[in-house]
């Protein structure tokens, strides 16, 4: 069985992590949203999504597919409903489409429909991804546990709470750090490390072939996708692939995007003076809106950069490929491909702009393809609503 996720009317709330990528592609917990799937259901994953994401996302489709609602999270209430159903029917809960079988190009109406009366989770926006981190670590672990070979604990380090909840992937490292379990799992996947004198709290994954820097201060639950170099203090984050914050300064209730870099001291607010809500950019309604949350730092999309330094105020959503430096504190929207800081921006030239990325890709022995540099230059051309 081919499964596909499809976005709903609703993809522009995750934007800016959607600009590139589809809502389906979303990491949460260990694994992004069609790794869960693929993993639960035994089967390939593919993506309905915007026109020109599709060189990157879509492969061929099967005429007879399992169409699931991309921001559907996977358990197994949902694993034995949808295993039953047939073609042309639908799982639904309380008015919303959560998935149906089909064909791929199906306009998403069904003949019949069952409705799914068990607890689930669905994604609503950005800040979900860390919300959501604790939970889904949890869920994922023993899904990444099936193919991994793990070794002891380095008699080195000290362990606070449970030993058994710290998973060490064969090829990994941590030595001289302090572990604390109390709160969660701590993680490391293959070549990854936590260089000495580390402090980590759980839960914690840390992705392949990244690295917690010396005296690295983590507070879970956090995320770290693969290739990601990390220091100084986090708490509670989302951290995509290839991204680095690799020197002091503060990142908390945040989730950076892809190929993103921090430059040395950059801090984040993630708490107003006033304890209010705390209200962020919304791309769907094009203006500032309520999160529910009173933790909330920063939202950063793929390719943007901070020198050293920057000041993120309390709720700070960052486009695209935009360039921040400077002193003083940005505004809370910085739009795609914008480049400045707290004195103002100008436009970030586009050739300039797939010239950085294509040299920070070159670092990690990566190139910046032909279809990647086509979906920049959509995300330049159009900006959605990203003003």
């Amino acid at each position: 069985m081919q499964v596909v996720l499809f976005e709903d009317e609703n993809w522009r709330r995750f934007l800016p992590l959607a600009f590139t990528r589809p809502v389906g592609d979303l990491r949460v917990g260990i694994f992004k949203i069609s790794e869960k799937w693929e993993k639960v259901l035994n089967a390939r994953v593919a993506h309905r999504t915007r026109t020109y994401l599709r060189p990157v996302f879509t492969s061929s489709l099967e005429k007879d597919v399992l169409l699931i609602n991309a921001r559907l999270l996977p358990n197994e209430g949902l694993v034995a409903q949808l295993n039953e159903l047939r073609n042309g029917e639908a799982l639904v809960s309380k008015g919303r489409l959560l998935a149906m079988r089909s064909n791929p190009d199906s306009d998403l109406a069904f003949e019949t429909s069952r409705e799914f009366d068990g607890d689930y989770t669905f994604l609503n926006s950005c800040t979900d991804l860390f919300t959501y981190a604790g939970q889904e670590i949890q869920a994922d672990l023993p899904l990444w546990l099936k193919d991994k070979k793990l070794k002891s604990i380095d008699t080195s380090n000290t362990i606070i709470g449970d030993a058994s909840q710290i998973y060490i992937s064969e090829s990994a490292t941590v030595v001289s750090s302090i572990l604390n379990t109390t709160n969660g799992p701590i993680i490391l996947d293959d070549h990854s490390e936590i260089m000495e004198g580390s402090l980590v709290r759980g839960g914690l994954y840390l992705g392949e072939h990244s690295v917690l820097k010396m005296g690295t201060k983590m507070y879970g639950p956090t995320t770290i996708g693969p290739h990601c170099k990390m220091g100084g203090e986090i708490t509670n984050s989302v951290v995509y692939g290839y991204s680095n914050k690799s020197h002091e300064g503060y990142l908390g209730n945040s989730v950076l995007g892809e190929w993103c870099n921090l430059g040395a001291d950059t801090n984040n607010s993630n708490l107003k003076n006033n304890y209010s809500e705390v209200q962020t950019w919304n791309y769907e309604e094009n203006k500032y809106t309520d999160t529910g949350l009173t933790f909330c730092g920063l939202i950063m999309g793929d390719h943007s950069k901070a020198g050293i330094n920057t000041m993120f105020n309390t709720g700070t959503v960052v486009g695209v490929a935009a360039n921040i430096f400077g002193g003083g504190f940005p505004p809370k929207h910085i739009p795609s491909f914008s480049w400045g800081g707290a004195d103002g921006f100008v436009e970030h030239e586009l050739d300039k702009a797939l010239e950085t990325a294509s040299k920070m890709m070159a670092r990690r022995n990566l190139t910046l393809t032909d279809q990647q540099q086509s979906i920049l230059k959509q995300v330049f051309k159009d900006k959605f609503n990203d003003k």
